[in-house]
């Protein structure tokens, strides 16, 4: 089957990261892929597998199963098909054929070979100052870096233990209060934060509650669940080294920003839960997390601080996407991690998603900062368009931040609380 029929160059160049490829590149590609055509019902690949392979979906549908028993759709014309399917190894997911298939799948140990020779104007490492396309020791360490992390040799940070089974528990429909509350005791740091939260000007009652339990009765279940994630995941921005953790605060500070933004827009402008928004905001950039951790291991390449951010800038919607798969996050928040910077994406839902918020929230956090050169005006976004019933543009969202900054205030001092 090897080298049959071959796809045309300009079909190759869709997938993402073939599309950093040479066409000559693309051609040797073509010949040692395979096509792998699977009818419905068919197992493309099952979950615990380390097989080496990258499936890309040329046609069809397919149905990824995650341990927990969440299923997800993917269809060749979405967006979720630029990206190989369940590119986690060992494999995160069963998935199965949905519709008549047809795959490309290549060897991970081919595909970077060739990625880490790739010209470095294909991955847009030219500086401007006259490299002339040659390959540089940097770009070398840069591609073997990508394909450390393709091939998943780092580790993705892991949901905290809290969150995981508060998470599985506000999932199951009998789970009690009482259970929930006892989930949150077994970290009492967060139990801590749970109840001062509960205590906050954001959702004070006519009286202060006394416990774990008390709190989770005020705030609800799914506020709760949302709440404990948002704690717990200060501790995954951590790296050893002092030069990595300096970016890995300057990352919480501005996630956690955005995050307050997203809150405050949620609440205003939508019908999505504020908790929900202000998670989604705060780990929008969570693919840069991983990136500073296995910089710990290139410091010669990471000590020019260029290379750093071309590498978060090219692997953090891609990176990101991954942990939130590996944490069995629902689409919607996956969605807002992929597009949190790609300021012309359109939704194709007709109400405001998280993803309109967080993109909203970012332009909003970098407004005023060295960031903003390059940034749209308001109303080239479409997001801007979605939020809500507001018509909200430049001058009418900038009002309501401004109103809303004492809000903004009390949902950062929330995310603050030690």
């Amino acid at each position: 089957m090897a080298g049959q029929d071959s796809l045309p160059l300009r079909r190759l160049k869709v997938f993402q990261p073939l599309n950093r490829l040479t066409d000559d590149q693309l051609v040797l590609l073509a010949s040692r892929a395979e096509r792998r055509s699977l009818g419905p019902g068919q197992r493309v690949v099952e979950r615990g597998v380390r097989d080496g392979l990258e499936f890309f979906l040329v046609s069809g549908q397919v149905e990824l199963e995650a341990v927990d028993g969440r299923k997800s759709v993917i269809d060749a014309e979405s967006d979720k098909a630029l990206h190989p399917i369940a590119r986690l190894q060992p494999r995160m997911y069963d998935v199965t054929a949905v519709k008549p298939c047809e795959f490309l799948v290549v060897e991970q140990d081919i595909l970077n070979q060739m990625l880490r020779s790739a010209p470095v104007a294909q991955v847009e490492m030219d500086s401007g100052e006259g490299t002339g396309g040659e390959e540089s020791e940097e770009h070398h360490l840069l591609m073997e870096f990508y394909s450390e992390l393709r091939s998943n040799q780092l580790k993705l940070p892991s949901v905290p233990d809290v969150a995981w089974k508060v998470r599985r528990l506000v999932d199951r429909e009998e789970s009690t209060a009482e259970q929930v509350a006892n989930a949150v005791s077994a970290d009492p740091a967060i139990a801590a934060k749970l109840v001062r939260a509960c205590n906050s000007p954001l959702y004070r009652g006519f009286s202060d509650v006394r416990n774990v339990r008390e709190a989770v009765v005020r705030l609800g279940m799914r506020t709760t669940r949302q709440l404990v994630t948002v704690f717990s995941m200060r501790e995954v921005f951590k790296t050893r080294q002092a030069p990595l953790q300096r970016e890995m605060e300057k990352l919480w500070r501005h996630s956690r920003e955005v995050a307050a933004l997203c809150w405050v827009l949620a609440d205003h402008a939508t019908r999505l839960n504020p908790e929900e928004a202000l998670l989604a905001g705060l780990l929008h950039d969570i693919g840069v997390v991983p990136v500073l951790v296995q910089a710990e291991h290139h410091s010669n390449l990471f000590a020019n601080e260029a290379n750093l951010q071309h590498a978060i800038g090219e692997l953090r919607a891609d990176v990101g996407t991954a942990v939130l798969e590996s944490w069995s996050f629902p689409p919607t928040f996956i969605n807002a991690v992929r597009f949190a910077e790609e300021w012309q994406h359109e939704c194709p839902e007709s109400e405001p998603q998280l993803t309109d918020v967080v993109i909203v929230a970012q332009l909003h956090a970098m407004i005023g900062s060295s960031q903003n050169a390059d940034l749209p005006s308001f109303d080239q976004v479409p997001a801007y368009r979605r939020l809500g019933e507001m018509e909200l543009n430049a001058s009418r969202s900038l009002q309501l931040l401004t109103e809303a900054r004492a809000r903004v205030e009390e949902v950062q001092q929330l995310l603050s609380i030690r």
